[in-house]
């Protein structure tokens, strides 16, 4: 073979050899790229589920229905009970919730709009079978009712507002009766209610507090039997593992 022939089959196989390096390095650096947007995608991700966890955490505190609950705020809504029907008084009566019965006032004075509501939904067998889908048994203790789903989204098909009688210092007293709502809206209260069982410490948000429109006056010791149960899976915020159904509401 000549020597001009070698020479050029040497440079082709050096071209070759180099055409392939380049091919291998440039297939590399597609997949550290890739490897580099992969992880920025999920550091992105991790930092975005931590941030909605948090977000959710903290914006729909304890006795507030769950975040994920559509509220438009429809407080003129014609199917919110008038307001008229809590008669701008004190009202008596019993409750039935689990094996509990409590003896409870509502306040139709400082809160005739939740008493009207509660009221309404009470003397229509609403509330009749329907849950107590969360318990809180640490930082605040709460018993929250009145879900007709049993989620935490549910309520009557209209909600309300604003915000009556809630206490300015966020201190809610042992036996309190308290409208649930959103997190931030004060005009996403329906159906669901939380029993206060110990003193409790609950921030307000950016709406304000929560609507007490009445107090459990005794039988809260009934209530016992579904606190020492505690929570599903041993959580401090959850479903009861006690089943606790509300059944006959009686006033007057």
């Amino acid at each position: 073979m000549s020597t001009q022939k070698k020479i050029a089959n040497a440079a082709a196989e050096r071209l070759e050899s180099f055409q392939a390096k380049q091919t291998l390095e440039t297939a590399k650096a597609s997949r550290r790229k890739s490897d580099n947007r992969l992880a920025v995608m999920f550091g992105a991700g991790a930092v975005a589920l931590a941030l909605v966890g948090q977000f959710a955490y903290f914006s729909f505190g304890p006795g507030s229905v769950t975040e994920t609950a559509e509220v438009p705020p429809v407080e003129t809504s014609e199917l919110v009970p008038d307001i008229a029907l809590a008669e701008s008084r004190v009202w008596t009566g019993s409750m039935n919730v689990g094996e509990a019965t409590l003896e409870l006032e509502l306040d139709g004075v400082t809160a005739p709009q939740a008493v009207a509501n509660f009221i309404s939904l009470s003397q229509s067998g609403f509330y009749e079978g329907v849950s107590c889908h969360r318990l809180v048994t640490d930082g605040i203790y709460v018993l929250q009712c009145g879900d007709p789903d049993g989620t935490g989204g549910g309520g009557p098909g209209y909600n309300f507002g604003p915000i009556e009688n809630a206490p300015a210092d966020d201190s809610y007293v042992t036996g309190s009766l308290a409208m649930a709502r959103v997190g931030g809206n004060g005009s996403s209260m329906g159906s669901q209610f939380f029993i206060v069982y110990q003193d409790s410490r609950i921030p307000s948000d950016d709406a304000g507090g929560y609507t007490i429109f009445g107090k459990i006056t005794s039988g809260l010791d009934g209530l016992e039997p579904v606190i020492s149960a505690g929570v599903e899976g041993g959580a401090a915020d959850g479903p009861p593992a006690l089943e606790t159904l509300l059944s006959s509401i009686e006033l007057r």
